[in-house]
């Protein structure tokens, strides 16, 4: 059944360009047979409760509310929602039957690792030569820098940094592959420079030294075995970096005002908060309340707040941006403990200036990190019983 969780999310991505919806509930739809065929099969042997199944729960609890009370603005906006958050609580209920097993466990974090790798490549390769058009065949409009499957640079950078510190470990363990490890590295990195996303560079850069420092304090590699790999890594980075070329993300790391119409977003939002403070306007009606609390005119539709944070407790109220907050706290320790999953931490906190939640596919990809940060002991002591 693994096979068929990482068949799904990778055709998330693979359709996350598609404008129409049948995408999306294909997505949907399959997540929530997946479901039900691992609860089915956990009957004999129920995993141990994880938290994380809480905040979703209560997601979908609380969307469930609004609707059934008719404390949303926009009941179809708020089904849509409904369907997203459900979908993201079958991801989770799915990895955590599937990985408690340490075969699995490691076969689908390999698996996560080299589809975010191949995806690099072709992003790379796509940017430079494809004129804007996906797998240099479908057109999209008014789009410049299409990376691979994903139109948003940022949506890009968000889904290179839940993956990056897979290869990050794996080049600063002392492996005889580090050195492909290294590469597979240096290759992502580049493509979030390709990409130009600001907060993607900034983020991408900072995982590199958490993951090198963090093997370092826990005892598992040498002093001797980070520097190497760190030069390694460096000399690699700065090759691929240097065919890409720092132009474009260093033009935009020069913009005067580099939170301009997100400052103004993120105002209105907290205008919306003090409005409606305990069950908000409804989940995923930002957009449809944003008008009349706007301090700005775009000329162009809003469609989300470039800030998840804020649009979760617009739209749920502070309970709900309460329960998003815990899921992140709870993500610390495991996410620092394991060094590889500190990519988790790194979306949540992109999330900060955009939505990398917003899409099914792409927040399915940032709750199976967290599934297998949940079971990374329990798949660990299943390694000894064999």
């Amino acid at each position: 059944m693994h096979y068929l969780l990482a068949a799904t999310i990778v055709f998330g991505i693979l359709t996350l360009w598609v404008p129409g919806y049948w995408a999306v509930a294909v997505f949907e739809v399959s997540m929530f047979g997946l479901a039900v065929g691992a609860v089915l099969r956990s009957l004999r042997a129920p995993p141990r409760f994880a938290y994380p199944l809480a905040p979703l729960l209560f997601a979908v609890f609380w969307g469930l509310l609004q609707y059934c009370t008719g404390r949303t603005v926009s009941p179809f906006e708020t089904r849509i929602a409904l369907a997203r958050w459900a979908t993201l609580l079958a991801v989770f209920i799915a990895g955590l039957v599937l990985f408690q097993k340490a075969r699995v466990h490691r076969w689908f974090r390999s698996s996560m690792l080299w589809f975010g790798f191949l995806v690099a490549v072709l992003a790379t390769l796509q940017t430079f030569t494809a004129g804007g058009k996906v797998f240099w065949i479908f057109q999209t409009e008014n789009i410049a820098r299409v990376m691979g499957p994903i139109l948003s640079p940022n949506h890009y950078a968000a889904f290179m940094e839940v993956v990056l510190p897979l290869a990050i470990y794996g080049s600063f363990r002392p492996r005889r592959d580090a050195l492909l490890y290294s590469g597979m590295a240096a290759v992502m990195y580049a493509s979030v420079i390709a990409s130009a996303s600001r907060a993607g560079f900034v983020l991408a850069s900072v995982e590199i030294v958490t993951v090198a420092a963090l093997l370092w304090l826990q005892g598992r590699t040498s002093e001797r075995a980070v520097g190497r790999s760190l030069v390694r890594v460096a000399l690699l980075l700065a090759v691929f970096t240097a065919v890409v070329g720092w132009g474009k993300v260093w033009e935009r790391l020069q913009t005067p005002d580099p939170f301009a119409n997100r400052r103004e977003f993120a105002i209105s939002s907290m205008r919306m908060i003090s409005a409606r403070p305990w069950f908000g306007f409804g989940l995923g009606a930002w957009p449809v309340v944003y008008p009349a609390y706007a301090i700005v005119d775009t000329g162009k539709f809003a469609n989300r707040a470039h800030d998840d944070w804020l649009e979760w407790t617009a739209e749920g109220g502070l309970p709900f941006g309460v329960a998003m907050a815990t899921l992140f706290l709870w993500c610390l320790r495991p996410a620092f403990g394991s060094a590889w999953g500190v990519g988790v931490v790194a979306v949540f906190l992109h999330a900060t200036v955009d939505y990398p939640f917003s899409r099914p596919a792409l927040a399915a990809w940032i709750v199976v990190m967290i599934a297998l940060l949940a079971t990374r002991k329990q798949s660990a002591a299943s390694e000894l019983k064999d």
